[in-house]
């Protein structure tokens, strides 16, 4: 099996979530049988989002790059981030540090794509949005989108920063009101495009149509460095 390396702490509980997602879903009977997992978590790298919409000159790449460097060196074969923004950098990141890294966008592409889904509803940050990062892959793989509008991508802000990075509680009405709307605009699922987003689904009832992002990430992590269990197969909630 390969060593997996995983850029944490983007961020910390979002990350741990990872962790869970990984072991939960690896086809292992003894501890013997999970996949060897190499994490550096560094919550100190600087805020993706912020550094994209030129809101803040803090370039998150550097410390990225050193993270992902320290990770080869100790072993790591291929390399997954448990941050959808941070898939900005991926093309770059790969570069410098020299060792694959699964793309969560690319695979939620495949994966809709394999699904049958033509057309499916975004929930991600400003940065994600303003960089058009699914919008293109879905565009490749022709499949159509939905976006929450001006109103909806701000609540879908405050939830990922005022709700989970701050630790209170969810505010769910605000996230039933922009995936009903994804939903009523024609999306045949919503998209859980932010790691903090994924949290959500962890802890809440979200109802059937979602598929979160950082699950597809996980799926291909085990594919390609462990044995996925067979229930896993299909991630979109019924």
């Amino acid at each position: 099996m390969k060593r997996l390396g995983v850029i944490g702490g983007l961020g910390p509980m979002a990350t741990a979530y990872f962790l869970q997602l990984l072991i939960q879903m690896s086809d292992a009977k003894t501890d013997q049988e999970h996949m060897e997992v190499i994490l550096h978590s560094r919550p100190q790298i600087p805020d993706r989002t912020r550094y994209i919409l030129g809101h803040s000159g803090e370039n998150p790449m550097p410390p990225m790059v050193e993270v992902g460097r320290g990770l080869a060196s100790q072993g790591a074969e291929v390399i997954a981030i448990p941050c959808i923004t941070a898939h900005y950098f991926q093309e770059e990141l790969e570069e410098k540090i020299g060792v694959p890294i699964l793309h969560a966008i690319e695979e939620t592409a495949c994966y809709l794509k394999e699904a049958g889904i033509e057309r499916a509803g975004i929930m991600a940050t400003d940065g994600t949005m303003e960089s058009c990062l699914f919008q293109k892959a879905f565009a490749d793989h022709g499949l159509q989108w939905v976006t929450p509008d001006k109103n909806g991508q701000k609540q879908v802000m405050h939830l990922i920063y005022e709700n989970v990075k701050a630790g209170r509680p969810v505010e769910t009405a605000r996230f039933e009101e922009v995936s009903g709307q994804l939903f009523r605009e024609g999306a045949q699922a919503v998209l859980l495009a932010c790691t903090e987003l994924s949290l959500i689904k962890r802890d809440y009832l979200v109802g059937p149509g979602i598929l979160d992002v950082m699950e597809v990430l996980a799926k291909k992590a085990v594919q390609t460095c462990g044995h996925l269990k067979g229930e896993y197969e299909r991630l979109i909630t019924a």
